[in-house]
């Protein structure tokens, strides 16, 4: 090829390069955008907030956080403790259930296993407004609303249908010829489960745990419909009551408590990522 035909197709692999670069740095920004918008809201005093839409406040202050952490009937605290607890008693329920169910569809031989298997992947479609409402009966009937155990018992009982078949199909990747090892040295499934799987399955329950973490943390109408009592509201329902729709809704605070219950999940993603990318890539989950 001629000098000149090379150098134009190298300037215009540069430009190309440089244009969708561009339009990936402007669709990111986008994205990001209200969330440096509610960052930089949480910084204005209230008059400010809808009149300046820039990300650099005219007068920043930091107000805002003081008022949001005392201005519902108990300091922000309160709601931050009430979901580290929900969080907790979820992703423990979780890691111990699905991680149980999922070995006994990878690594038992069980009449109807492929049946079974199936109906739990089918359940993974329900909507939870179908559920939602035998859920509430049956809790209510045994006097649970307004406790977090219609929120954390579910999670022992290996209903998280998509958390089993990611541990099985992570428990499907590790050999058996570890298991018949196991077996010749006297080992029962008990003894194989806690030694040799879970040990192995370190990518698989950190997955489990952060995804547990974040859904559980950031869920609103499930924590809406069994917790009525302002004492158990989590952080999602006591973000809600900053907005009143009668009267004068308080939105520098609110964003100011926002930012605060960001932290705990850029933390735990933050921590997370290595196992959260490695547990997906090895189950085939993408």
């Amino acid at each position: 090829m001629p000098d000149g035909g090379r150098q134009r197709g190298e300037w215009g692999g540069r430009a190309r390069s440089t244009i969708k670069h561009i339009l990936l740095i402007a669709a990111g920004f986008a994205m990001v955008y209200p969330l440096l918008w509610m960052v930089a809201s949480s910084f204005k005093p209230d008059a400010l907030i809808f009149r300046e839409p820039g990300l650099i406040p005219s007068q920043p202050t930091a107000e805002n956080y003081g008022r949001g952490w005392t201005a519902l009937l108990n300091p922000f605290s309160h709601y931050l403790m009430n979901s580290f607890i929900l969080v907790a008693g979820s992703v423990i329920g979780n890691l111990v259930s699905t991680s149980l169910a999922a070995y006994a569809f990878a690594r038992l031989n069980f009449r109807l296993r492929g049946l079974w298997f199936g109906i739990m992947l089918m359940s993974i479609m329900l909507p939870i407004h179908v559920i939602i409402v035998p859920q509430y009966v049956l809790f209510s009937e045994i006097g649970w609303i307004n406790t977090f155990w219609p929120l954390i018992v579910p999670k022992l009982l290996a209903t998280d249908a998509f958390f089993v078949f990611l541990m099985v199909q992570f428990f499907r990747g590790i050999p058996k010829e570890l298991d018949e090892a196991a077996r010749i040295d006297g080992a029962g499934h008990i003894r194989i489960f806690f030694q040799i799987m879970l040990p192995l399955s370190l990518p698989a329950l950190a997955t489990t745990a952060i995804f547990t973490f974040i859904w559980t943390w950031n869920d609103f109408f499930g924590q809406l419909i069994f917790l009525t009592d302002p004492a158990m509201y989590t952080v999602p329902i006591a973000l809600r009551t900053f907005l009143d729709s009668t009267g004068e809704s308080s939105w520098g605070p609110m964003f100011a408590m926002s930012v605060i219950s960001l932290l705990p999940l850029f933390l735990v993603f933050l921590f997370g990522q290595r196992y959260l990318v490695k547990g997906i890539a090895t189950t085939g989950i993408k």
